[in-house]
C-alpha cells in the first residue's frame, strides 16, 4: 500500500509531532508499506543537531516541499495537490494549516477515491495575530477537514474529549480511533551502573523545545520552582538540566540568571538521542510542567519512564492519562508553582519510592507503549480506510 504522511515539521527539527511521524513512517514501512513523508523545506533552518535529513535509512522517502510562503514553522505548500496522486491512503497530521487547502481541494476533485486519515495532535492557541489566524482556521477549515476524513486518529481520547474536537467526538465517536504513541525500548534503556549513587546532588531534568511554538511547556514555572527548592539546605545543591534548543534559549538563560540560578540550571542544546538517554538515566526525575492544552501527550514522559525514571507533569487532558498518578509519577495543578515545588520535593526526598515509581514506569511502557503495537493499530486503520466503500 502507498501511504503519504503529511506533517508541518520533521527531522532534523526536534519536536514531538515530527518525532511521532518519523516513527509512524518507520513502523508502516516495516509492515511492508511504501511510505512517503511530505514536509516543508525550511531551507536549512533546522540543520543543527537531530537526525539525518535522509530519514529512515531507506525505509521511507522524505520529500521536502519548498513553501510558497512561510512564517516560523508555518508553511504554505500548494504543490501537495498534485504530489498526492497515486497514494492509497493519506494521513494528514493536524495542525498543518499550510497543507489544509491543498488537501481539501484534492478531496473535492478526487471524491471517494481520496482516502484521508486525519491525525489530531493538539489544539492551536496563541495571542495576537497568530491567535486570530488559528481561530479562523478552527471556525472555517477544521469542520471541512473533519468531514473529509474517513477516520480521525489521536494519541488520547481523553484529550479529544476536551479539545476543539469535543463536539465532533460527541456526535460521531465511531469515527475516532485512539492510537497511542510509543517509545523505542532498545534506544531508551535503563542503566545499571552506580553513578547515581555516587552523585551527591539531586538532578531534575526538563526536555523540550525552547522556541515560541513550545511556549506551553512551562519552563518558566519550573525555573521558579527550582529557585524555591534550592532555598532548603537539603536541596541547595540541586541541579536542573534543561535539554532543548530554540529561539527562546537566551530568554530562558536570562530568566535563570535573574532568579539567581546561574549555578543551579545548566542548558544543553543540540543533544542527540544517543546522548539524551544519558540525561534520562542520570537524573532523579523528569518534569514536564505544561501550562495548557498545547501539550497533548508528552513523548518525553515515555522516554523517561523507559529509562526507569519517575515523571512529574501537569494534570491536563491527554498527558494525565499517560501514566497513573502515584504509580509511575505525580500530577501537578497546571501553572501552580507551589504545587510543583511540593511534588518535586516528594520525589527528591524519597529515593526508594522514586525508584519504585521508575520501575513501574518501565513496566508500563513495555506493556503499553511500544512502536510495534502502534504499527499494528495504524496498519489496521489504513487497511480499513483503503477498502471502505464510502
Amino acid at each position: 500500500m502507498k501511504i503519504a504522511q503529511i506533517v508541518s515539521t520533521f527531522s532534523p527539527y526536534r519536536g514531538g509531532i515530527g518525532n511521532c511521524v518519523y516513527n509512524l513512517a518507520e513502523v508502516l514501512a516495516d509492515s511492508g508499506h511504501e511510505v512517503t513523508v511530505f514536509t516543508p523545506d525550511y531551507r536549512g533552518r533546522f540543520k543543527a543537531g537531530g537526525d539525518s535529513p535522509t530519514a529512515g535509512e531507506g525505509k521511507f522517502r522524505v520529500e521536502r516541499l519548498r513553501p510558497l510562503f512561510q512564517f516560523g514553522n508555518a508553511a504554505l505548500v500548494p504543490q501537495l495537490f498534485w504530489k498526492l496522486n497515486g497514494f492509497d491512503v493519506i494521513q494528514l497530521h493536524y495542525p498543518f494549516y499550510g497543507a489544509l487547502k491543498a488537501v481539501l481541494l484534492k478531496k473535492l476533485v478526487a471524491g471517494r477515491k481520496f482516502k484521508l486519515i486525519l491525525h489530531y495532535h493538539m489544539d492551536s492557541r496563541a495571542e495576537g495575530f497568530s491567535g486570530a489566524i488559528f481561530y479562523l482556521y478552527r471556525i472555517f477549515f477544521l469542520p471541512l477537514i473533519i468531514r473529509s476524513a474517513k477516520i480521525i486518529t489521536c494519541a488520547s481520547l481523553d484529550y479529544v474529549k476536551h479539545s476543539d474536537l469535543k463536539k465532533y467526538y460527541s456526535a460521531r465517536p465511531d469515527k475516532f480511533r485512539q492510537i497511542l504513541f510509543g517509545v523505542n525500548l532498545e534506544q531508551f534503556v535503563t542503566y545499571h551502573d552506580d553513578l547515581n549513587k555516587k552523585r551527591r546532588h539531586k538532578a531534575i531534568l526538563f526536555v523540550g523545545g525552547l522556541d515560541r511554538a513550545h511556549y506551553f511547556k512551562g519552563l518558566e514555572n519550573l525555573l521558579g520552582a527550582v529557585a524555591e527548592i534550592i532555598k532548603a539546605p537539603r536541596y541547595r545543591a540541586t541541579i536542573l538540566d534543561v535539554v532543548g534548543s530554540g529561539g527562546l534559549l537566551n530568554h530562558y538563560k536570562s530568566r535563570a540568571r535573574s532568579l539567581g540560578l546561574e549555578k543551579s540550571v545548566i542548558f544543553h542544546d543540540n543533544v542527540d538521542n544517543n546522548k539524551l538517554v544519558d540525561f534520562y538515566n542520570y537524573c532523579d526525575c523528569l518534569v514536564l510542567p505544561s501550562v495548557n492544552q498545547g501539550e497533548a501527550f508528552g513523548l518525553v514522559l515515555l522516554e523517561a519512564m523507559s529509562c526507569s525514571k519517575p515523571v512529574i507533569t501537569s494534570n491536563l487532558p491527554g498527558i494525565r492519562s499517560v501514566f497513573r498518578n502515584g504509580r509511575e509519577g505525580l500530577l501537578v495543578r497546571p501553572g501552580d508553582v507551589k504545587d510543583l515545588v511540593k511534588k518535586i520535593k516528594i520525589i527528591l526526598g524519597d529515593n526508594a519510592w522514586a525508584e519504585r515509581l521508575g520501575q513501574a514506569g518501565r513496566e508500563l511502557v513495555e506493556k503499553k507503549y511500544t512502536w510495534g503495537q502502534v504499527g499494528k493499530r495504524l496498519d489496521a486503520v489504513c487497511h480499513y480506510v483503503k477498502y471502505s466503500i464510502n
